[in-house]
């Protein structure tokens, strides 16, 4: 293991399961048992949904001759019922080869512990990919947010913005600050500038990346065409091809290349020689009868300011939705 692996080990999972530092406790009810694998059963909501088949099947053959060397993290569900916290591949591997108990280490969690443990055991992943990388750390940042991913991503948004001068820099309230303030303050002033600092803290102690080269290379991930999302997710090619490929407007053209890349590992300059041979042979005639895009832009601004969707809250999440989409095109300008 990688030392930035290892020091997330040893410090992170503290960091992530408290509220505030007087609050961490984590008690381990027992060590390194032994417990049916029927009375173990898999969370609701599972933090990674990708398992590459071919390390999947390494995996199952290491297993069966060596057995499970790391024991499975799970919490008591009821009496002798358990639910995984951490381990799915180990645990899968046993169900395949048909074990018939398994090592666990039982701990003490709720709810929230529970999903943030899976969340930085899937974080300390090296083959984690990168879309599933960014959505475990926007969960993160939502739980100790306490707010939905949509508006943890248009803070990050407005952070990146404020740093980068693109927008007003008058207001030093999202500036992220060493000053300690309240968390629980009302005065949302002071509430941003808590909250910028809590994203800050949450990367520092993942030691992953910076929340700058978070928001500027992998939250635009997160707008790709699904196709190649999808590819992306299954580890078939790298996000800078991805988001190379994306470029690429027409979507036929666009699947054409990304079948392309994926079968013939094409490089990255390859990909960019194949977009600028279909540029150049490309005709583009924009209709006379349609408004410049400019032109819709600036009047869907001015109609919506006087519409009642500042009333309805499906409506404001919708429209929140679309405003991150538009500050994730825009950064991949900056």
């Amino acid at each position: 293991m990688s030392q930035k692996r290892k020091s997330l080990d040893e410090g992170a999972l503290e960091f992530f399961i408290s509220k505030t530092p007087q609050s961490v406790n984590l008690p381990t009810t027992k060590a390194d048992n032994s417990v049916p694998i029927e009375s173990i059963r898999l969370p609701k909501q599972q933090p990674r949904r990708y398992f590459d088949l071919q390390k999947m099947q390494q995996l199952i053959a290491s297993v069966k001759e060596h057995g499970i060397l790391e024991p499975l993290l799970v919490r008591t569900v009821s009496e002798g019922q358990y639910e995984l916290v951490a381990g799915e591949r180990r645990y899968r591997a046993a169900q395949e080869i048909k074990l018939v108990n398994v090592p666990v280490v039982i701990r003490s969690l709720n709810d929230e512990e529970a999903l943030q443990v899976a969340l930085i055991e899937n974080l300390q992943r090296e083959d984690l990919n990168p879309v599933e990388e960014t959505e475990g750390i926007l969960q993160l940042l939502g739980i100790k947010l306490e707010q939905p991913v949509e508006k943890v991503i248009s803070h990050l948004y407005r952070m990146y913005n404020e740093v980068k001068g693109n927008i007003s820099t008058s207001n030093p309230n999202v500036r992220v600050s060493g000053e300690q303030e309240d968390p629980y303050t009302s005065n949302p002033s002071v509430r941003v500038k808590t909250e910028s600092q809590v994203v800050q803290a949450i990367f520092d102690s993942l030691g992953l990346m910076t929340w700058e080269s978070f928001v500027k290379n992998r939250l635009p991930l997160l707008n790709l065409p699904d196709d190649i999302l999808e590819t992306l997710r299954r580890g078939e090619i790298a996000y800078t091809k991805a988001t190379a490929i994306a470029r690429v407007r027409n979507e036929l053209q666009r699947q054409s290349l990304l079948k392309k890349v994926v079968n013939e590992h094409l490089s990255l300059a390859q990909i960019r020689e194949q977009i600028n041979k279909l540029n150049e042979h490309e005709a583009v005639t924009p209709s006379s009868q349609e408004a410049p895009l400019k032109n819709r832009i600036d009047k869907a601004y001015q109609v919506i300011k006087k519409t009642k969707i500042w009333d309805d809250p499906q409506k404001q999440k919708r429209l929140e939705k679309l405003v991150s989409a538009i500050e994730a095109l825009i950064n991949e300008f900056n």
